[in-house]
C-alpha cells in the first residue's frame, strides 16, 4: 500500500485529471469549435462524463476486493463527487442553455419525453449523496443508514444508462456499452451477496471461538 504522502500525489493527479473534459470544453468553446450546434456538444459530453464517473465509482469496490489494493476506497468518495459535478453541469445546460429557465417547457419536457423523466430522476438521487458524503455524515446517520442511503448510487446509474439508450435514436452501441459495464459491476455485488448467504449457514453451523478485537 502507497503512503499516505503518496496517496495525496495521487488524488492531486485524480482531482487534475477529472477537470480534463470541462476544460476540453472551456477551449472548445473558447475557440468556437464546439461546431454548429455547440449546446448539443456540451449536454452529451457531461451526460458522457457523468456516467463515465459513475462506473468508475462503482468499480473501486470490486477492484480493490479483487486486487487487494484497499487504499483505493480513498478515491470513492471524490469520483462520486465528480460524477455529481457532472450531473449537475449536464442539468444546468439543460435548464439554462437550452430552456432559458422556462419552467413550464421543463415540466412539459419532463412529463411527456421519458428520457428526460428518468435522467431528471437520476440526478435527483444523486443529491442526497453528495450531501451525505462527508465523515460528519456518516457519523450523523450511523454506517448502515448511510450505506444503505449510498445504494441509490445503483437506481442513478442504471436512470443514466436508460435516459442515454431512450435518448439515441439511431446508433445505440455508446450506451449498449455503458449498460453493458454497469451490468458487470452489479453483477459482481449480486455474486457477493449470494456468496456471503451460501457461507453464512455453513459459519453458523460450525462457529468459530470468538476473539475479541480491539477497535481500531
Amino acid at each position: 500500500m502507497p503512503n499516505l504522502k503518496v496517496i495525496r500525489w495521487f488524488k492531486v493527479v485524480f482531482f487534475l485529471a477529472s477537470l480534463g473534459p470541462l476544460a476540453w470544453l472551456a477551449l472548445e468553446a473558447h475557440g468556437k469549435a464546439l461546431g454548429a450546434n455547440p449546446i448539443e456538444v456540451i449536454t452529451h459530453s457531461t451526460g458522457d462524463c457523468t456516467l463515465v464517473f459513475l462506473l468508475i465509482t462503482l468499480s473501486i469496490t470490486p477492484l480493490r476486493k479483487l486486487t487487494g489494493q484497499f487504499w483505493l476506497i480513498r478515491f470513492r468518495r471524490m469520483l462520486g463527487l465528480f460524477a455529481f459535478f457532472y450531473a449537475s453541469l449536464h442539468f444546468l445546460t439543460y435548464i439554462w442553455l437550452d430552456k432559458f429557465f422556462a419552467l413550464h417547457e421543463i415540466l412539459a419536457d419532463v412529463a411527456k419525453r421519458r428520457f428526460i423523466t428518468v435522467g431528471l430522476l437520476g440526478f435527483l438521487l444523486l443529491i442526497p449523496l453528495a450531501l451525505t458524503s462527508t465523515k460528519g455524515w456518516i457519523r450523523r446517520l450511523g454506517g448502515k443508514r448511510w450505506q444503505t442511503l449510498h445504494r441509490l448510487i445503483y437506481v442513478s446509474a442504471f436512470a443514466g444508462v436508460v435516459h442515454y439508450y431512450w435518448l439515441v435514436k439511431a446508433d445505440k452501441r455508446q450506451p449498449l456499452e455503458y449498460a453493458f459495464v454497469l451490468a458487470l459491476l452489479l453483477g459482481y455485488r449480486l455474486a457477493v451477496w449470494v456468496l456471503a448467504k451460501v457461507k453464512t449457514p455453513q459459519a453458523e453451523a460450525f462457529p468459530r471461538p470468538s476473539v475479541e478485537v480491539p477497535e481500531a
